[in-house]
């Protein structure tokens, strides 16, 4: 196969031989730093994505798209859902009711929790609480009158309080204290624990109850609803269908989505993925200086060279291509190596969760690598960028070289 004038004498520079054997090692140094700079960059891109994806899955699934208030109070629930549910894209819509309280069990366990009214056939279709039950199920919070009324408990708080399904524990609440000559005393009721769920999140997992909706009313003095949640048909479409509510209902409902209720969150992930990439991108920028080092080096080493070429027609742009071409041949040779070196170590690090993270910091326990297709684009991109622009010095003191200055003492 015939190569391109200026590309073969490239390749036959990169791979000197004998005396210029040390600008060949430069060289391959140099490919290395490339290689080690476009890996690293892309495993701390997947690692910061994927770590936002499983937080912004995980939030998702636990909680709701959208949560809607009404001025003066949800005096009709249900014709609310009703109404709702036919704003463009909700899918599903479930009063609740939210507050503080204390449980305990006969094990001596307590713990501070968050008490959740829900009615489970319509709780079932805005969040994944019903496939994520451990133990028991949603339905059976549908108790019948009279008998001790049902909770649902955290995995980990259930583990917190030693029970487990068919156990009975003790919730406290300051709603509906008595008034003694001591001061306020909690009311406790009995409940029965009638599962155990686990949604993937620490913050769900370890302080969360579920009970019915007018059970929870009447344990935390409320008269309706605190605020009507949404599933909407696209998560993405959250902040949209927030926005659209009182313009089709009226100004008195006001909504907030899941993005804009975790700002702070996914503002600070996306600021670290932004600093660590940018930090191990240097590693990209040394290489490139040892491209320019070695092109340099080149330079010198070939000025007889350079000036024989000259004097045999050889033009000036030939001779920039030829030291320009040197480098995008490092450049793309290490490029390459990263960019399948660095996906290969995502896959492992990946298909065996082997990067462990604090659960309490992080809220899960592993962090799933995500290469996403853009990202792996623009690192490559600005890698090879980084090397082209590595050459132009360097390509023009060799196009400007003088051939008769260059062969004069030779």
């Amino acid at each position: 196969m015939d190569l391109p004038f200026e590309l073969f004498v490239a390749l036959r520079y990169l791979l000197a031989k004998r005396k210029q054997a040390f600008i060949s090692v430069i060289s391959m140094i140099s490919a290395v730093g490339v290689m080690v700079g476009v890996m690293a960059v892309l495993i701390a891109l997947a690692l910061m994505t994927g770590l936002q994806a499983e937080l912004r899955d995980r939030l998702v699934g636990s909680a709701a798209h959208v949560y809607v208030l009404k001025a003066g109070g949800l005096k009709d629930p249900q014709a609310e859902v009703q109404r709702l549910l036919t704003v463009p894209h909700v899918v599903g819509a479930a009063p609740i009711v939210q507050g503080k309280a204390i449980v305990a069990s006969g094990a001596d366990g307590e713990a501070f929790i968050e008490v959740k009214g829900v009615i489970p056939d319509q709780e079932r279709t805005v969040t994944q609480i019903g496939r994520a039950m451990v133990s028991g199920s949603l339905e059976a919070l549908n108790t019948a009158e009279g008998e001790t009324p049902a909770i649902l408990l955290g995995k980990d708080l259930a583990a917190q309080l030693h029970v487990s399904v068919g156990d009975k524990v003790r919730v406290f609440t300051t709603q509906n204290a008595t008034l003694t000559p001591f001061g306020p005393v909690p009311v406790q009721r009995p409940f029965k624990v009638a599962g155990t769920f686990s949604l993937g999140l620490l913050e769900y997992d370890s302080a969360y109850a579920f009970v019915r909706l007018d059970v929870a009313e009447r344990n935390l003095g409320k008269e309706h609803p605190d605020f009507i949640e949404l599933r909407i048909d696209d998560m993405f479409a959250a902040q949209r269908v927030a926005d659209s509510i009182p313009e089709r209902l009226g100004a008195d409902y006001m909504a907030q989505d899941w993005a804009d209720l975790n700002k702070s969150l996914f503002s600070a992930l996306w600021l670290e993925k932004m600093a660590i990439s940018i930090t191990i991108g240097l590693i990209v920028m040394v290489a490139a200086l040892n491209i320019a080092a070695s092109l340099v080096l080149l330079v010198m080493e070939k000025n007889r060279d350079i000036a024989i070429l000259k004097t045999m027609g050889s033009s000036a742009t030939s001779i920039r291509r030829i030291f320009i071409l040197q480098g995008l041949v490092i450049g793309v040779l290490g490029t390459g190596a990263g960019a399948l070196g660095g996906s290969a170590i995502i896959y492992v690090l990946d298909r065996y969760k082997l990067i462990h993270v604090p659960i309490d910091v992080y809220q899960i326990s592993y962090v799933p690598f995500i290469l996403q297709p853009l990202d792996f684009a623009i690192v490559v991109l600005a890698a090879l960028s980084i090397c082209l622009v590595a050459t132009i010095y360097p390509s023009r003191q060799a196009s400007k070289l003088d051939p008769a200055q260059a062969l004069r003492y030779q």
